[in-house]
This record gives structure tokens, C-alpha cells and sequence, in this order.
């Protein structure tokens, strides 16, 4: 589970900030869907990245809340806001969302490592 969110959500990044994705569909005679790539991407990636953060939370031995709600419902806000303020700081919620994650799997660990030694 670990693996897939984190190789989507880095697929997604990549395709969003480079034209790696479209080539590939202007390749294969789909470049009129070039467009609209975007709107399907930041989504993807947000809701790889609640995935992530499902898998660390059992790989953590369910220390704390679940996360499936709460990262659930924050990566369809991120989604509708970033769409909402079309795209301007997408860099910059992008990077965010990817730190708080390594921030979130920081604090389970400490969680994971402190319940082992008490």
C-alpha cells in the first residue's frame, strides 16, 4: 500500500510539473485532452498521498486515529481549492502536502519507537 500511493503520488507529481504526460498523449493523438490533464492529476496525487498516509498509520501499528477519514476528506479539499484558485500555487501546496506527510510519517515513528520502550 506504501508503495503504490507513494510511486502515484510521485507519477502524478511528475506528469503535473513536466510535459512528460503530454507528449505521451500527443504521441498516441490525444492532445486535445492535454487541457484538462491537470484536473485529473492534483487530485490523483492528493488522494495517493491519503493513501500514504493510511499505509504508514498500519505500518506504525495503529498507533493514533485513523487516517482515512481525515486525510480522505483534506485531499478532496486540497483538490477542489487548488482547482478553485486555478492552479496559482500548486507548487506550493504540492510541496506542503508531500512535507506534512514526511512530517505526519516523522511522528509515528516517534510514536511507533517511544511505545516499544515503555
Amino acid at each position: 500500500m506504501l508503495k503504490w500511493g507513494l510511486g502515484g503520488a510521485l507519477f502524478a507529481a511528475l506528469c503535473c510539473f513536466t510535459p512528460l504526460l503530454v507528449f505521451v498523449v500527443a504521441g498516441v493523438g490525444l492532445s486535445a485532452f492535454t487541457g484538462w490533464l491537470d484536473y485529473a492529476l492534483f487530485p490523483l496525487m492528493f488522494f495517493c498521498l491519503a493513501v500514504v498516509a493510511q499505509a504508514l498509520w498500519l505500518r506504525a501499528g495503529r498507533r493514533g486515529p485513523n487516517p482515512k477519514l481525515w486525510a480522505t476528506m483534506i485531499a478532496a479539499l486540497l483538490s477542489i481549492f487548488i482547482i478553485w484558485v486555478e492552479f496559482r500555487f500548486a507548487i506550493r501546496i504540492t510541496v506542503g502536502a508531500f512535507v506534512v506527510i514526511g512530517v505526519y510519517a516523522f511522528l509515528l515513528n516517534r510514536m511507533k519507537s517511544e511505545g516499544a520502550t515503555s
